[in-house]
């Protein structure tokens, strides 16, 4: 016990007292090394001064595209878990199992976590884009890589259906590191059933654009990634089929700078334009206002979302 103990009222040691700092009160910018107020990212969705696009969950999408973030989750299917009972250090289950854990932990600590319904990987909504009824899917790295698994094919279709019945746009953020190997066949089946959903919503009129983020890649790039009526990118997101170290590794040389990037895709035809995650949902709306027929709609009866406080939202960045 020291002196200001001893001669302090009992009222003013409170005021002394210890305080317990927020955690994460500081996010260091992957690009340029500085450490940036969180509130400050939260407002800016996730986007760095430098602009760097930090890894988002699909709250922070809804948010960030949908008019007035106000959105309906739509009820994904459920899946067979484990088919083929696969183990390496841990089971499939038990890997299944600490995903959701985490993604959960991160939603039932924002304000609206109880507006979206996440099992896997993908997580879907309605609502509307600059008036323009749409229909989000969004892919969560967060969940073992955003891998390609019957889940996550099932909530495409899902997703797909949805749009058709309720003539809304597709509108699907990409975000995967490939196929989920512990489904094997299974998951590669996806990519097939994938493109028969997105042949539906086209055959309906309705557009299908795709919104590629860091990372896309493997059998996601190879199906519905590719496929879209628009493809726009976040800026410097890693779009391939394969990672460019195995590239380098299997032709021996040297790639060009800023290969496999949006940019670099851009030049090459591949992506149409590259947005800014704050513009995303002006571009969108625009796209949308060409695109879609013009309908005579009031005004939106889906439930307002309300902005996340600073102490009650996870680190989206993170990944497994």
């Amino acid at each position: 016990m020291n002196w200001l103990s001893n001669i302090s009222p009992p009222g003013l040691k409170s005021v002394f007292g210890k305080r317990e700092a927020p955690e994460n009160l500081w996010v260091k910018c992957p690009k340029s090394g500085e450490l940036i107020y969180r509130p400050d990212l939260e407002s800016s969705y996730w986007v760095t001064p430098s602009g760097a696009h930090l890894r988002v969950g699909p709250l922070v999408r809804f948010r960030s595209l949908f008019d007035d973030a106000i959105w309906e989750p739509i009820q994904l299917p459920d899946v067979p878990r484990d088919p083929l009972k696969f183990k390496d250090d841990r089971t499939y289950i038990q890997r299944l199992k600490g995903a959701k854990a985490k993604i959960g932990d991160r939603n039932k600590n924002d304000p609206n976590g109880d507006n979206i319904l996440q099992d896997d990987c993908m997580a879907a909504a309605i609502g509307q884009i600059g008036g323009k009824p749409a229909v989000v899917l969004v892919q969560d790295f967060a969940f073992m890589g955003g891998s390609l698994g019957m889940a996550a094919g099932e909530g495409f279709i899902k997703a797909a259906e949805t749009a058709v019945a309720r003539k809304a746009a597709l509108i699907v953020c990409t975000a995967s590191g490939g196929a989920r190997m512990q489904e094997g066949t299974l998951s590669l089946m996806q990519m097939p059933r994938t493109t028969l959903a997105i042949q539906d919503v086209k055959e309906a009129g309705l557009p299908y654009i795709v919104v590629l983020t860091d990372p896309t890649s493997g059998g996601v790039s190879a199906s519905y990634a590719m496929l879209g009526d628009v493809h726009l990118a976040e800026p410097e997101a890693m779009i391939a089929f394969s990672g460019p170290r195995v590239i380098e590794q299997t032709i021996r040389q040297k790639l060009p700078e800023g290969f496999q990037r949006s940019e670099f895709l851009k030049d090459k035809g591949v992506v149409d334009v590259v947005v800014d995650r704050r513009e995303m949902a002006g571009v969108m709306s625009k796209l949308l206002g060409h695109l879609m027929k013009s309908e005579s709609g009031g005004k939106s009866a889906l439930k307002p979302v309300t902005p996340p406080a600073f102490d009650a939202v996870d680190d989206f960045s993170d990944e497994d």
